[in-house]
């Protein structure tokens, strides 16, 4: 994965003063902060069995109350903008955003893994934040402080994304340094890190191992002096991926459905055979057997292409499994699984008990898919199968 390399100015650098109210939901911790001229005036912060939305708006009106502040006074509004919990992303987003409108200020979208990394401000390691993105991924980046000559720079080294976490430990392998780690993804992935990382690396301790709206408020007024703010009108979220029903949404657009074959199919499954096999079947074979009463023959369709074709032909409760063709572009994604499972499925309702197939012993890649599926070699035909020359292993399902 390429490695992005950007410095962020230090405050002393900026020569700006300011007020910034900052919010940080991104994930299970609730933060409300306000920082003015590099001083954090409030910040008040809560992680205990409440959705943000009970609690963002209520600490804000806490701090405003405690500090006696003029909400028209405020200069901006910084909010961790993503990756994140989708809800907890939303919350702060229309907070943020009804801040904005109300008080007529620009908002300030500070990357949450960004804000994490803050928390290790000055460390010689090289810090890489974790948050739990489930599905066995991780929301992380990789940076590190620079002592520069008004203060440590903070160099983003990788940019935030979503990965596994052996993916994320192959970079800070390759990298080569102590690291420190931080982020609510830690305790998920504690015992993974003694696995497979090689370096160095601790983690960071309680009072730094959350999300602090204070170091959102720190960068935010960086990225403010820099004219990285955004009105409320255009400040949206970055999810970095699709939320769990977007994700099923998508699935389910692109599904792939088993049905009949019909005549009107044959042309793309003998075109398949034709690109598959040395021996392929002709479209006259794949007519005649969907005529047959005593053979099944079934497609695989996704997006309204097909991408995959078998067949059976029945005999005294046994099933000769004689054609598996998959697309060379649908191929490793569960289509030929699907595929026979289905065949198999109509089978048994037919009275089916028992299948069996042929295949080329060099076929690795088919011979683990009928093993996966039950099937168990009983013999082998020398010389079945031409172009070239080769033997079958005989398989069975009974």
């Amino acid at each position: 994965m390429a490695i992005n390399q950007r410095r962020l100015l230090t405050v002393s650098e900026r020569g700006a003063i300011m007020k910034i109210l900052a919010l940080d939901s991104s994930g299970l911790v609730a933060s409300v902060a306000l920082a003015e001229d590099d001083n954090l005036i409030a910040e008040y912060t809560i992680q205990y069995k409440k959705t943000h939305s009970q609690t963002l708006l209520p600490m804000l009106e806490e701090i405003r109350d405690m500090v006696e502040l003029d909400l028209s006074s405020v200069d901006a509004i910084a909010v961790a903008a993503g990756p994140g919990s989708f809800t907890g992303l939303r919350i702060g987003s229309a907070t943020a955003k009804g801040l904005a409108f109300a008080m007529e200020k620009p908002i300030v979208p500070v990357p949450t893994l960004e804000g994490l990394a803050y928390q290790m401000y000055g460390t010689n390691a090289v810090v890489c934040p974790i948050m739990d993105a489930r599905r066995s991924q991780v929301y992380t980046g990789i940076y590190e402080f620079i002592d520069g000559e008004h203060g440590y720079d903070m160099r983003v080294i990788q940019e935030q994304c979503a990965l596994s976490f052996d993916e994320i430990a192959d970079s800070l392998n390759n990298i080569g340094r102590k690291v420190v780690f931080v982020g609510d993804g830690i305790p998920v992935f504690r015992e993974r890190m003694a696995e497979v990382l090689q370096v160095p690396y601790t983690l960071a301790p309680a009072h730094r191992n959350r999300q602090s709206a204070a170091c959102i408020a720190a960068l935010g007024s960086v990225y403010y002096a820099q004219g990285k703010f955004v009105s409320g009108a255009e400040h949206i979220p970055e999810y970095l991926r699709l939320s769990q029903a977007e994700r099923e949404r998508e699935q389910e657009l692109h599904k792939v459905i088993y049905r009949d074959m019909t005549p009107d199919d044959v042309p793309y499954i003998s075109r398949l055979e034709q690109e598959t096999f040395s021996m392929p079947w002709s479209a006259d074979s794949f007519l005649e057997m969907i005529a047959n009463e005593n053979a099944r023959y079934y497609v695989a369709q996704r997006d309204g292409q097909i991408i995959g074709g078998c067949g059976v032909l029945m005999a005294a409760g046994e099933g000769n499994i004689t054609n598996v063709v998959v697309a060379p572009d649908a191929r490793n994604q569960g289509v030929g699984t699907g595929m026979l499972t289905h065949l198999m499925e109509k089978g048994s309702s037919e009275g089916l008990t028992a299948y069996t197939l042929e295949v080329r012993v060099s076929n690795d890649a088919a011979i683990h898919l009928y093993e996966k599926l039950g099937f168990v070699s009983e013999g082998i035909r020398p010389g079945f199968y031409e172009k070239p020359t080769e033997d079958a292993m005989i398989f069975w399902k009974r």
